[in-house]
């Protein structure tokens, strides 16, 4: 039986990674991903590498936030399942990265974040894991030992300017992970959150201040170097494998130590003599 993982976000970024990853590790993709016309020639890109490795890409250009685009999906997974590509999901990728970077006070309402803006982004970065993990589990595609993977940061325990709404849905992504984690164990699915260290994706780029955020990264990383998708990649791809069984319900960093370290600004050398 076919094994697919199901990657949310796949275009760009730590998506595109592991979707790449996973198919070279036998996996076949479905990737959910909201891409305009000017990217798309990136997603069929994405899409050739995965089938020069012999499996199958079907991708999905969407909204995953959108309850009704989402069922289709899903039924059409499960059409395909049950047809010709028998199989099951046996791994599930969270990696959506669409939100508000606004304020929360301003001088003038305009100027900082609405609740329509607050909501969005919780929606789409947290409380769409709970809702396509439910419609896996509704169809009966989510595999017995399955694994479900949610892309956290550090900004869900620290203070970013203009990250406060993501902030807030990375810390209730890890929750609902948590939740899932222990809801999923009679099936034997492991849910674990992954916080990736500053990492120059598209994501990123549109934070104000981007570029000073991977210049001060580079000087705290021990490595002297920022967190590549790929390293998040290969972190996953060994999490799927069955003696990771007894791993589940942890935040588990990706991130060369980065997030230990508590002091800024000049690099403090460390030389092994």
């Amino acid at each position: 039986m076919k094994q697919w993982a199901l990657i949310l976000g796949a275009s760009s970024g730590f998506g595109g990674a592991v979707a790449l990853e996973l198919a070279k590790q036998g996996y076949n993709i479905f990737g959910v991903h909201l891409d305009r016309a000017i990217t798309i020639p990136d997603v069929n890109n994405l899409i050739k590498q995965i089938e020069q490795t012999k499996q199958q890409a079907v991708f999905f250009n969407i909204n995953a936030a959108d309850a009704i685009k989402r069922n289709e999906v899903l039924d059409e997974i499960t059409e395909r399942l049950n047809g010709n590509d028998k199989g099951t999901v046996n791994v599930l990728v969270h990696s959506l990265a669409f939100g508000t970077l606004k304020p929360f006070i301003a001088k003038s309402q305009p100027n900082c974040i609405s609740k329509s803006q607050m909501e969005m982004t919780l929606d789409v970065m947290a409380n769409s894991l709970v809702y396509w993990t439910q419609g896996l589990v509704f169809r009966n595609l989510l595999a017995e030992g399955g694994r479900i993977f949610s892309l956290t940061s550090a900004g869900s325990h620290s203070v970013i300017p203009f990250y406060g709404a993501v902030s807030a849905a990375k810390a209730a992504l890890e929750s609902h992970t948590r939740q899932l984690a222990f809801e999923l164990a009679p099936m034997k699915v492991t849910a674990n959150s992954i916080m990736a260290g500053v990492t120059d994706t598209p994501a990123l780029q549109k934070i104000p201040g981007a570029q000073n955020m991977i210049e001060s990264t580079k000087l705290k990383n021990p490595h002297s170097r920022l967190t590549r998708p790929e390293d998040v990649a290969k972190a996953i791809s060994l999490l799927c494998g069955e003696n990771a069984f007894w791993i589940s319900g942890n935040i588990i960093g990706v991130d060369g130590a980065e997030d230990i370290i508590n002091f800024s600004g000049e690099k403090v050398a460390h030389q092994i003599k």
